[in-house]
């Protein structure tokens, strides 16, 4: 998911078919309306966040249907730019940061993350 999110920010393109392969539900609205709002004020995004996720729960344990992740992702190299004169666009602090993800095998089969929660920098 932040693989396809990262590319889509580089342009700020929230309508980006990739975005759907990994997200749907409350993570892919949160990701469109993100992008969204970043090209409603002229931003993209260059460089790509570091994340080493693992799976810390499953259930249930016979079935697994829905997973939840946890991360300590690192956004020090994937910052906001202003698309006009590509300067910095000193969006706050970067880091290292708890990541929480929900994700949960769909209809068609594929696993595909439903909800995230971002915590401070120096969370983890």
């Amino acid at each position: 998911m932040w693989d396809d999110m990262a590319v889509a920010a580089e342009t700020s393109n929230w309508q980006d078919p990739r975005l759907g392969q990994h997200a749907t539900g409350v993570a892919l609205t949160n990701i469109t309306r993100g992008l969204y709002a970043d090209k409603a004020n002229g931003l993209i995004t260059k460089g790509r966040p570091k994340n080493v996720p693992q799976v810390s729960s499953v259930e249930p344990l016979s079935a697994p249907a829905k997973a939840i992740v946890t991360d300590c992702g690192d956004d020090s190299q994937w910052q906001h730019y202003r698309l006009d004169n590509g300067q910095s666009a000193n969006d706050g602090p970067s880091g290292r940061r708890q990541i929480n993800a929900v994700v949960e095998k769909q209809q068609d089969g594929v696993w595909r993350v439903t909800d995230f929660g971002v915590h401070g920098v120096g969370s983890c």
